[in-house]
């Protein structure tokens, strides 16, 4: 891949809320974080992400195996969506499903991913949301975190680009460890980000 451009234009996938996404779109609007919104992508129709998005004047697209004939059908729509959009890096903010082949070659190491736990941990198929934080309890964990990494073929085993760690207090339910685990992405996103973009990080050398 080439270099990322000094302002580098975010693509976004998301299935749902979509609240990393928000934070990271706010910290653009701040100004700490030198990129450009140009694209969210759902899978979801009826996601709160689409409706924020058409709020707040972001492009965005609601794109299913429901819409196209074919996965091969939808890989082909993202790809055009995103470089329609000019995207230099893809963001995935809670996004439910894997990224294509076609898309994976044409953003190799330009595509990230949070995951909320500190991976090789509680990660794969099937650990995402409440179901990591119920087997980080029931294991008797003293702390998690969170992973941001280089999405690949296979779920959460793309290099690890940083992590940070959330305490697991003795008497936390899976609802208290998800809410402290979320808003350490939320920060802990955007600081990758930027040090990407900065250059400080480079994902090339990850992947």
């Amino acid at each position: 891949m080439t270099l990322l451009p000094q302002r580098p234009r975010l693509g976004f996938f998301v299935s749902h809320r979509g609240s990393n996404m928000r934070a990271i779109v706010s910290a653009c609007k701040a100004g700490g974080l030198n990129a450009e919104p140009a694209v969210l992508i759902s899978n979801n129709r009826n996601s709160a992400a689409l409706v924020w998005a058409a709020e707040n004047d972001l492009a965005h697209i609601h794109l299913s195996p429901k819409s196209v004939s074919s996965e091969e059908a939808l890989d082909q729509a993202h790809l055009d969506a995103l470089l329609n959009a000019n995207v230099d890096l893809i963001i995935l903010a809670g996004y439910m499903r894997k990224i294509g082949t076609k898309v994976l070659s044409a953003f190799s190491n330009r595509i990230l991913n949070i995951h909320p736990a500190l991976l090789p941990m509680y990660g794969g198929q099937g650990m995402y949301g409440s179901r990591v934080h119920k087997a980080v309890i029931a294991n008797r964990e003293t702390e998690s975190g969170v992973t941001v990494h280089l999405v690949d073929d296979d779920y959460d085993t793309g290099a690890v680009v940083g992590q940070a760690k959330v305490p697991v207090l003795p008497a936390d339910t899976p609802e208290d460890l998800a809410a402290r685990v979320l808003a350490q992405e939320h920060l802990f996103f955007s600081e990758m980000l930027i040090r990407i973009v900065s250059g400080e990080i480079n994902l090339d050398d990850l992947g």
